[in-house]
């Protein structure tokens, strides 16, 4: 499933946005939204995903929004494996009560660590009670991807991708080797990870790539 990720600052542009997808990631780090605004956008009957991110708001603002989202509706809520372990605990408590699925997630934005590195990164993320881990780092290299794509050798309800240029492929790739879902961005432009390819590309490619599989089969 292809999830766009949605930094508008607009809520009927996030609601339009919405509407045309099957799944979407919601950055509230990245916007200014109201608890009605959050209400209205997590009551939608779509997949999504409340992500906010640690810089802009402080750890109590940050949970205040990813607990009303998680209320008003959302499937999905992203906390970072560094988090602080009472707002982790917080968010896993109320994620759970409301049925909503954890996503506990690493990012570096330098580099992809070692094989060794990323699979017990990978470990921690589900000690910590991730339903889905993900694993987002920059790929500087065409082995750091390959070295990404790796760990769904060994790892199940994964989301693993390179950021970058060297790391778009793995944005496709990992949805073929059993990622629940790849990230997109909603336009040229409005991409809130680098190496993010657009909606509707990534939708061509993988129809393509189905298409092409089947033919193979019959």
């Amino acid at each position: 499933m292809i999830c766009i990720s949605i930094s508008e600052p607009s809520l009927d542009k996030i609601l339009e946005f919405i509407g045309k997808a099957e799944m979407a990631e919601i950055r509230l780090d990245l916007m200014d939204l109201s608890d009605l605004e959050i209400e209205k956008i997590f009551s939608q009957p779509v997949k999504l995903i409340a992500t906010c991110r640690q810089g802009k708001f402080n750890d109590e603002e940050r949970k205040k929004k990813l607990i009303k989202a998680i209320q008003s509706g959302a499937s999905y809520v992203d906390i970072e494996i560094e988090s602080n372990d009472d707002f982790k605990k917080e968010i896993k408590k109320i994620a759970k009560s409301h049925k909503c699925k954890l996503i506990i997630s690493f990012h570096d934005f330098d580099k992809t660590p070692s094989t060794e590195e990323l699979n017990k990164i990978v470990d921690d993320c589900f000690s910590e009670g991730a339903d889905i881990a993900k694993i987002a780092c920059k790929a500087n290299t065409e082995n750091d991807a390959v070295r990404i794509l790796s760990l769904y050798v060994h790892h199940k309800n994964l989301v693993a991708l390179g950021m970058g240029e060297k790391g778009m492929i793995t944005r496709v790739a990992s949805l073929l080797l059993g990622a629940p879902f790849s990230f997109a961005s909603i336009g040229t432009g409005k991409e809130t990870a680098s190496g993010q390819i657009e909606f509707e590309d990534m939708k061509k490619i993988m129809n393509k790539l189905q298409n092409t599989d089947t033919k193979t089969k019959h």
